[in-house]
C-alpha cells in the first residue's frame, strides 16, 4: 500500500472543506494507504494537531504534524488550497503529486494577483481530483488540463427522509456570511421578500454565528452551528431549502436532496452539471426571482412531494460510501501512472432559469430599495472624515494581506 502526505490549510470549526478531505484520507487509510496530514502553521505541541482534528470533526489519525517544511518522502502528496500547490510541486522527492480540488478558489479573491495566482495553480502540472463535474469542466474548458472527478454524495444514515418528523411552513436557508460565494445578502433580501408575501413562514438561518448575522429586518430564526444530526432534523421539517452558490456548489443541497426537501439554488454555469432537474429549481441569481421560486413552492405541496421524493430517489445512489470510493480510484489510478482524460463534461440541468414575477408582483418602495443598496450603503453615510479614516484603514489591510 501507498503513503500519502496531506498538506491542510488551518483548521477552521465547522468547515466542510475540512471536514471533506479528512472523510477522504480516512477513506484511503481504510482502503490499507497510510496518510501523514501535515497542517498549516506550527504549534509548540506536536500532539494538538491530532487531538484537534477529533475535537472538530471527530476523525483520529496517527500521522499528524504541523507545518508545510519538514515533509518526509511519500508515494503521493496532496494539495488541498492553491497555495500548497506550489508546495506539493517542488518536494525534493518522487511522487505523485494530486490536487484535491473543492472550488474554484480564484473566486475567493477580487480580479487581480490573488485571483490569478490561485488559477495559476491549475498549471503547476498536478493531477486534479474534483469534487463535482463542473470543476472538472472547467479546468478543462478553461486551461486544458484534465482531470478526474468524483460526485457529490451524502451520509444516507444521517441525512436521510424521517417520517417521525412533520413538515412545516420553514424555509431553512445555510447563511454563511464569512463566506462571499454562499450570498448571504441575496439571499437574506430574497427571503425577506418572502416574508413579505407569506407572512405565517418561517424563515429559519443556519450555518454560522448568531453574533455575527448582521441587521436582518424581518422575523426570522437563527440557529447557529448546528450537529449534523440537527442539520438532518431541520431539513426534514422545513418545506424549502435555501441554498446560494455563486462558485462549486455546497454540498448542503445534496444533504437537503437526501433528506427529501425539495431546494432552490442559483441557475448559473456552475450549478448545471451536478443538479437533477427534478429535484432542484434553479433560479435567475436576483432575489425576486429567487423568492418567487420559493414562493411558487411553498403554494405547491404536489410539486413539493414530488420534489422531495426525486431528491431522495437521486442521493440513494450517490451514499458517502460512493464518493469516497470514486476518489480513491481516481488516485490510485495516478499512482498507477494512468492521467485522466480531457473530454467534454455534459450538463444534467437543462431547464432555463424561473425568472416569473407572478408571486412576487410589485413590491412596496422601502423593500425596493433595500435590494438595490449598495452593500457599503452604511458608510457612504457616515461623515466624510470618518469614511476616508475607514477607507485608509481599508486600503491598509488589503496591501498587508496581499504583499506582507
Amino acid at each position: 500500500m501507498a503513503s500519502f502526505a496531506w498538506f491542510i490549510p488551518r483548521l477552521i470549526e465547522g468547515s466542510g472543506g475540512h471536514r471533506t478531505m479528512l472523510e477522504h484520507a480516512r477513506a484511503l487509510e481504510t482502503r490499507g494507504h497510510r496518510c501523514h496530514l501535515y497542517l498549516e502553521g506550527s504549534h509548540s505541541d506536536p500532539g494538538r494537531g491530532a487531538r484537534q482534528i477529533e475535537e472538530l470533526f471527530g476523525y483520529r489519525f496517527e500521522r499528524v504534524s504541523y507545518g508545510w517544511e519538514a515533509v518526509e518522502p511519500a508515494d503521493a502528496a496532496v494539495a488541498t488550497i492553491w497555495y500548497s500547490a506550489a508546495i506539493v510541486r517542488n518536494l525534493p522527492f518522487e511522487c505523485a503529486r494530486l490536487y484535491f480540488v473543492q472550488d474554484w478558489e480564484a473566486c475567493f479573491n477580487p480580479m487581480g494577483d490573488a485571483f490569478l495566482m490561485a488559477e495559476n495553480s491549475y498549471l503547476y502540472g498536478l493531477t486534479p481530483i474534483t469534487i463535482g463535474r463542473w470543476l472538472t469542466h472547467e479546468l478543462g474548458s478553461r486551461f486544458g488540463v484534465p482531470a478526474y472527478y468524483f460526485d457529490f454524495g451524502a451520509n444516507l444514515d444521517i441525512y436521510r427522509p424521517l417520517p417521525a418528523i412533520e413538515r412545516e411552513k420553514v424555509v431553512c436557508f445555510i447563511y454563511q456570511p464569512d463566506k462571499p460565494r454562499r450570498c448571504s445578502r441575496i439571499g437574506i433580501e430574497a427571503l425577506g421578500i418572502v416574508k413579505h408575501r407569506m407572512p405565517d413562514t418561517r424563515i429559519v438561518l443556519y450555518g454560522s454565528s448568531p453574533k455575527d448575522k448582521g441587521n436582518i429586518w424581518y422575523e426570522h430564526e437563527h440557529l447557529g452551528l448546528l450537529s449534523l444530526d440537527e442539520c438532518s432534523a431541520l431539513y426534514n421539517r422545513s418545506a424549502v431549502g435555501l441554498c446560494l452558490s455563486s462558485s462549486n456548489p455546497s454540498r448542503i443541497p445534496f444533504e437537503m436532496m437526501a433528506a427529501g426537501l425539495p431546494v432552490v439554488e442559483l441557475w448559473r454555469e456552475n450549478t448545471l452539471y451536478d443538479f437533477p432537474e427534478a429535484a432542484m429549481a434553479l433560479s435567475h441569481q436576483t432575489p425576486e426571482c429567487i423568492a418567487e421560486s420559493i414562493l411558487r413552492l411553498l403554494d405547491a405541496p404536489d410539486q413539493r412531494s414530488a420534489m422531495g421524493q426525486a431528491g431522495a430517489a437521486f442521493m440513494r445512489a450517490r451514499p458517502l460510501a460512493l464518493e469516497t470510493e470514486q476518489f480513491c480510484n481516481a488516485a490510485e489510478s495516478v499512482l498507477a501512472g494512468r492521467k485522466p482524460e480531457l473530454g467534454a463534461v455534459s450538463r444534467m440541468y437543462a431547464a432555463a432559469p424561473q425568472t416569473s414575477h407572478h408571486y412576487v408582483g410589485k413590491l412596496p418602495a422601502s423593500i425596493r430599495q433595500r435590494l438595490i443598496s449598495p452593500p457599503n450603503a452604511y458608510v457612504n453615510s457616515l461623515p466624510p472624515t470618518l469614511r476616508r479614516v475607514l477607507g485608509w484603514g481599508a486600503r491598509k489591510v488589503r496591501r498587508m494581506l496581499n504583499y506582507g
